[in-house]
């Protein structure tokens, strides 16, 4: 039941937005009872960070294969990530991330809300940082600093102004800042 109530939840809150999305809407999606709902979620809140936890974890798995996947080597994992984004952005239930959209809806960077989505962007960034470290780059932080900037920037182009190809455009800058680190592709 609390999986049906997460994904109902995180389907609705993805493409109608959290303050959007009222509590019997979940109810109605999620084909359970109020009182279903409010045993494993006891208000909106607390589903909220729990259904951004688990997209947390998955969207990281989920990244962090298909560029496994991707590369021809592990040497070359830094020149897929915007072959990965690419992938997404085709998906057809793309709509942007739904942290940067979590943030809209809470700005305030004290909210628990806010402060989920920091640490899942906190967490792309270490997830670069450990790639450059590993690729040697000359200054793993400041690159993966800069390519943490640029995904972003794909992310919000792709979906506020629907240009889905703009990992191309990230995928050749990228690879500029891979040169500019001392890293060449293998």
């Amino acid at each position: 039941m609390r999986e049906r109530i997460l994904d109902a939840a995180y389907g609705l809150f993805y493409q109608g937005g959290i303050h959007a999305t009222g509590i019997d809407r979940v109810i109605e999606v999620s084909g359970v009872a109020k009182m279903t709902l409010y045993k494993y979620f006891p208000s909106k809140q607390e589903l909220v960070l729990a259904v951004l936890e688990r997209r947390d974890q998955q969207w990281m798995v989920w990244f962090e294969r298909r560029v496994d996947t991707l590369a021809s080597s592990p040497e070359n994992r830094l020149f897929v990530l915007f072959d990965a984004l690419q992938e997404w952005f085709d998906e057809e239930s793309f709509s942007g991330c739904a942290f940067i959209n979590a943030c809209g809806e809470f700005a305030a960077a004290d909210h628990p809300v806010h402060q989920l989505a920091a640490r899942h962007v906190n967490a792309v960034r270490d997830y670069l940082q450990r790639l450059a470290e590993e690729h040697g780059a000359d200054d793993p932080q400041v690159l993966a600093d800069q390519l943490a900037l640029l995904i972003e920037g794909a992310i919000v182009v792709a979906h506020v102004a629907q240009r889905k190809e703009i990992a191309k455009t990230g995928r050749n800058t990228a690879r500029l800042l891979l040169e500019a680190q001392g890293i060449r592709l293998h």
